[in-house]
């Protein structure tokens, strides 16, 4: 008969006339090392310790001193980017990954995802035979497509990884956050109350995922990559490490910047020469804010140094793992960053991050009544610029900006099998694309030009793998654009042309600033004037990189694209009219009926006995988001806006039986609305909503339970409805009052999120 697959035994007429053959499965050899990649998201160039901080990171300082630290190692400067990056060995544009993944323009460097023709590292080594793990944060799929309804040819496990644990958006809350585990969503194992927080719990399952591989299979080698969502907001760590930060940072910022700059030097992380930047546009002195943004301020920062100081243990917990099992020595552990500090705190910070992606600055003045929930369940903190520029000491600019700030970040090397020459920094120019790279050559492995099937991108990045043994040696990196949503920049030969673009101007108007940053690394000394051919060659450069690597068309728009989500190929229907019938899974947020800032009509379709209540549709968190429920018998929806709760409550029972429940809401100005109750058809209560929300969480909803923290006062979480829920069917109200401009403050604050 025709064998359908390999086979080169014999096959006789009897066992005895026949030869066997086995197939060999794929191993890379009895020395090939464990590959462990640690990422932080949103962490400066300073902010662990053996960078310069007085923040306390133990365990990755201590990682430096048994590896190297690398001096000049830079990034994107947003996370999606960095991750595709990171994965691939290629630029981000190249692969289709400009910006967040939460879009699509119709152009090939914005897809949402990694290109199919650019094979991830986890891809590639587990062709190889490697167990591959991936747990935290992914962000590297359309958003759309991250409900139970997929597509999910994006997911870790499509794109290489063996087992995953984490969260599929941007961002989670990390008391309460939207679990995926493999293929499906789940949720959370424990509560806040009960001592929960995710860094703690996905490093769990990295641990469980090791030992489930080297229990069964102690010869085959794993490549982990562990995403935290710290420090990314929201900044919340467990009450004790909070405690420990009371009073450490009413110094201010300026002192903390000096301090750190100071210790930088001392450490030799910087070329001899080096100026502190000075304080970017918008940072005050700490010595001139007034005492209740200063008290706001610090307590900001004692939130970021406790999530810091908390994820650190983890990886302290998860490296004492790999020594309990004797895979230390021989496993490549890199610890990294995704970007520089994030500037999106705004000028004072803030205790709820979605005010301000609602556009809301909320005043010290008013911030400081709540000052003790901060780092807590009950907030969702963002620290200010002045901590942020702190944290990319001696840099200038943030996260999203391709100055030094916002693209140069830490990166450790710790190889105690391979590196000798331990507790050293290595001061060669690299770039997140040169990760694979570097893994790729230690392994032998040569990518393939092709990979199922389709025609490879060749890795573009620059192995690192030479700078462990002479630290001497020039960089082999050759060149490095940057861009990123209009901000430009190139490095070439220690030289760094950038520019920083303002939204909406013509690209052609943006000034351009050269700097050598071989011996001016924080960009103090810009010598645009007096050296314009330098700057004009980079320039020229810039254009020829960005055609080769598709970073054109330039495009800094928001609004048009987060109206892709009623284009064709979306899950959200043109009709805006949305059906769900439990039982379902949690929905992400940009997968479920987009309410925020619209007016829309919600029906529940249920049957039920006196005295069982229960969410019946619930979104958002106990910081923002609404909920419909039964509660005494009585519908009551709850719109909770930064705990401004609007609870509309019907004055009767609901009937007993077959009943449909109904919420009618609608936008009557920019910040205000109304909300109706009906009960079968008829009009039972009715509320006006004084502070109406364009943007209420990064946690989507749940039907017939409430999957996160308590959205409502009036009960706690899930509180399943105990009743027959048959459906629940939202109708958008398409368009809202003229002129709300609904779709364009819902760009600006989604895009500012992320």
């Amino acid at each position: 008969m025709k064998h359908y697959g390999e086979f080169h035994g014999t096959i006789g007429a009897t066992v005895a006339d026949s030869e066997p053959w086995f197939a060999e499965p794929p191993h890379p050899g009895d020395d090939a090392p464990n590959v462990v990649i640690v990422l932080f998201d949103d962490l400066g160039f300073a902010q662990l310790g053996c960078y310069g901080s007085t923040l306390t990171t133990p365990h990755c300082d201590a990682l430096a001193e048994g590896g190297l630290r690398y001096t000049n190692f830079h990034v994107t400067p947003l996370c999606s980017p960095t991750r595709a990056a990171l994965l691939s060995g290629r630029n981000h544009h190249a692969v289709g990954m400009r910006a967040v993944s939460n879009f699509r323009t119709g152009f090939p460097h914005m897809t949402g995802h990694i290109s199919n023709h650019a094979a991830t590292m986890a891809e590639l080594l587990h062709d190889e035979g490697y167990a591959t793990f991936c747990v935290g944060k992914w962000h590297l799929a359309p958003m759309e497509q991250c409900s139970a309804a997929g597509p999910m040819d994006q997911w870790p496990l499509q794109r290489g990884f063996d087992r995953y644990y984490g969260f599929l958006d941007g961002e989670s809350d990390q008391f309460s956050p939207s679990l995926t585990y493999d293929n499906h969503h789940i949720d959370p194992p424990a509560r806040p109350e009960d001592g929960y927080h995710f860094s703690e719990d996905m490093v769990d399952k990295a641990i469980e995922f090791i030992h489930d591989s080297k229990g069964v299979r102690p010869d085959r080698p794993f490549f982990l990559y562990a995403a935290f969502g710290a420090t990314h907001a929201p900044h919340q760590a467990p009450a004790e490490y909070l405690d420990r930060w009371r009073g450490r940072f009413d110094e201010g910022w300026d002192v903390a910047r000096e301090r750190w700059f100071a210790r930088q030097q001392e450490m030799g992380l910087l070329p001899e020469g080096t100026q502190l930047a000075p304080r970017n546009p918008g940072v005050d002195a700490w010595d001139d804010l007034p005492e209740n943004q200063r008290l706001l301020a610090a307590r900001l920062q004692e939130a970021f140094a406790a999530f810091l100081e908390h994820t650190d243990v983890q990886v302290g917990r998860l490296v004492d793992s790999l020594r309990a099992l004797g895979e230390l020595d021989n496993t490549v552990l890199l610890v990294l960053a995704d970007n520089g500090a994030s500037q999106e705190g705004g000028p004072f910070g803030v205790l709820h991050e979605m005010k301000f992606f609602n556009g809301m600055l909320e005043t010290p003045d008013e911030a400081v009544a709540h000052l003790d929930e901060i780092g807590g369940p009950h907030s969702h903190s963002n620290y200010p610029w002045g901590w942020a520029q702190a944290g990319n000491t001696p840099f200038k600019w943030y996260k999203q900006n391709t100055h030094e700030g916002g693209v140069h970040v830490p990166l450790i090397v710790h190889w105690p099998d391979s590196i000798t020459d331990r507790g050293a920094t290595r001061h060669q120019f690299h770039h997140v694309n040169d990760v694979a790279a570097t893994v790729y050559d230690l392994l032998d492995l040569t990518p393939p030009d092709t990979y199922r099937g389709l025609e490879q991108m060749p890795v573009t990045g620059t192995a690192m793998t030479y700078t462990f043994a002479d630290p001497d040696a020039p960089t082999t990196k050759p060149i490095q654009y940057f861009e990123m949503g209009g901000h430009r920049g190139l490095w070439q030969d220690g030289w760094k042309a950038v520019t920083r673009h303002e939204a909406g101007t013509a690209f052609d108007d943006d000034r351009w600033e050269l700097y050598h940053v071989d011996v001016d690394p924080s960009e103090c000394h810009d010598l645009a004037e007096t050296e314009p051919d330098k700057l004009q060659d980079l320039i020229d450069r810039w254009w020829e990189q960005a055609e080769a690597e598709g970073v054109l068309p330039l495009d800094d728009r928001l609004a048009e694209l987060f109206g892709a989500r009623f284009r064709d190929h979306s899950p959200h229907p043109r009709d805006r009219h949305y059906v769900y019938r439990p039982p379902m899974a949690p929905l992400a947020a940009q997968a479920g009926a987009p309410i925020n800032g619209r007016s829309y009509d919600m029906k529940a379709d249920i049957n039920r006995s006196a005295g069982q209540n229960g969410v019946l549709y619930a979104t958002g968190t106990q910081n923002a988001g609404i909920s419909l429920f039964v509660h005494d018998d009585r519908l009551v929806f709850d719109y909770n806006a930064f705990d401004h709760h609007t609870v509309v409550t019907s004055s009767d029972a609901i009937p007993v039986g077959d009943c449909l429940a109904e919420v009618r809401v609608r936008r009557t100005g920019a910040r205000t609305g109304t909300a109706t109750l009906l009960v079968d058809g008829a009009e039972v209560a009715e509320a006006d909503i004084p502070l109406f929300l364009g943007m209420m969480s990064s946690t989507g909803p749940t039907v017939g339970y409430d999957g996160g923290s308590p959205v409502s006062l009036l009960y706690s979480a899930p509180n399943r409805f105990e009743g027959i829920l048959r459906s629940i069917d939202i109708q958008l109200i398409s368009p809202n009052r003229p002129g709300d401009g609904d779709q364009a403050a819902e760009a600006r604050s989604e895009m500012s999120r992320q």
